[in-house]
């Protein structure tokens, strides 16, 4: 028997579970996925979004039925099941305004603080982990303060002066430490956030030479602290993720856990498998991918989430192991944002309402998070080629089978064999299926 649970966009209907299919001999002459348990590849590791400073203002700035209502649609069993996160080292373009968390240029490092963290941020990620104790948690800085900087600016890029790499690493563990004391255990930091990008908000750029010598200073700067924290570099888009771990995995290959990747720019999630073949006992994880209003526009909402939905299924065929998306809450208008860039959120909270927008994205994530376990295992899927139709398949450590689907065309008829045992199945016109045997 197989569950069969549907979102399409006729009616916007979402996790529509349908009556179960029965496993039968006969075949139609359709098109095949193929299923075989017995191949597997990388082990999951989850869901999740990050807590950024729009998140939690917005979050606090709900009725407290609604704060339930959002803790419980992303950190419940009922919800998205999430137990990845991200946090942010000071501010970003989703900060009210830029800051740091020290005074001035105090290479001292004695006035740092992270009491404007604590006013939105810090009590968001708390309620989260009344739900999830063991939360797992990536940390990324934006840009260092910027005396640290060529440029003497958090913005338009810039680079960490050679003389304060001891400095910005010192400030990185303070932030590690400053966090556990209040009870939230920081698992790993990435080098920079895009290092790769001068943005009109805070950004560093980093080469693959600068990147690997900074990510030595702190490797060393945490072993002394004491501190169990891994490292990931890159941490942007897939377009030259190649060139850039391979340049600093071939060097430094014990000082770094994994590879942090993004999902704007470029589709090509075949990259990924190259550095997976290279480098086979370091870890792929996607940390951050929203959708930009300034590039896709607002207004079909259905296709943002068909983007969520593909680019989730041709990542996990190419060893990434899983899937952080970017702000887990934003309000109506897409921010807070301090430089006007607008993004949509699973989640929006609208202010005038007063109430949540459920957007089709968060139903499309649903349809892996919600089934596909921690420490599952992906396994072998095949399928007739079909441009409008993407699949991918786990198996979770109970044993049970979860096979996604997504249709991005009109009406498909496939069969679904796994292990031998065959299945006919209608796809909906724009829509995501996910199976369970």
């Amino acid at each position: 028997m197989v569950r069969v649970i549907r979102s399409f966009r006729r009616n916007n209907t979402f996790w529509l579970e349908t009556k179960p299919l029965e496993f039968t001999d006969e075949y139609y002459g359709n098109k095949l996925i193929v299923v075989n348990s017995k191949k597997t590849y990388q082990t999951h590791m989850g869901f999740g979004g990050a807590f950024t400073e729009a998140a939690a203002v917005t979050f606090w700035e709900a009725p407290a039925k609604v704060q339930a209502e959002i803790i419980a649609a992303y950190f419940t069993e009922a919800g998205l099941n999430y137990n990845l996160g991200r946090t942010t080292i000071h501010s970003t373009d989703f900060s009210e305004r830029s800051r740091t968390y020290i005074e001035g240029n105090d290479e001292s490092l004695a006035s740092f603080s992270l009491k404007e963290d604590d006013q939105a941020i810090v009590p968001f990620i708390k309620q989260a982990l009344e739900k999830v104790p063991s939360l797992w948690l990536l940390a990324s800085p934006w840009s260092p303060p910027a005396f640290m900087k060529t440029n003497q600016d958090l913005y338009y890029g810039g680079r960490l002066k050679k003389d304060y790499y001891q400095l910005w690493a010192q400030y990185i563990v303070k932030y590690i430490k400053a966090m556990a004391e209040r009870g939230i255990k920081i698992s790993a930091v990435s080098i920079q956030n895009e290092p790769a990008a001068t943005q009109v908000w805070e950004s560093c750029l980093y080469s693959a030479e600068e990147e690997k010598e900074f990510a030595k200073v702190l490797y060393q700067t945490l072993i002394e602290a004491e501190l169990d924290v891994k490292i990931l570099i890159w941490d942007h888009n897939r377009d030259i993720l190649i060139e850039r771990a391979h340049t600093v995995l071939r060097e430094i290959p014990g000082y770094i856990w994994g590879v942090a990747y993004h999902w704007y720019v470029s589709e090509d999630s075949e990259n990924l498998s190259l550095i997976h073949e290279l480098y086979p006992n370091h870890h792929l994880l996607f940390t951050e991918g929203c959708v930009e209003y300034s590039v896709f526009g607002k207004e079909d909402h259905w296709k943002n989430a068909e983007f969520y939905g593909r680019n989730i299924i041709k990542d996990s065929l190419n060893y990434s192991e899983g899937f952080i998306e970017w702000n887990l809450l934003l309000n109506e208008e897409g921010g807070p944002n301090h430089v006007g860039n607008y993004c949509e959120a699973p989640l929006f909270f609208d202010r005038k309402k007063q109430s949540l927008i459920y957007n089709p994205s968060y139903y499309y994530i649903g349809h892996f998070s919600k089934y596909i376990k921690l420490g599952a295992k992906r396994i072998q899927i095949s399928q007739t080629a079909d441009s409008q139709v993407y699949s991918t398949a786990y198996k979770n450590p109970d044993g049970s089978i979860i096979v996604v689907i997504q249709n991005e065309g009109y009406i498909k008829e496939f069969t679904l064999i796994v292990d031998g045992n065959a299945v006919n199945i209608s796809l909906p016109d724009r829509s995501i299926t996910t199976c369970i045997i």
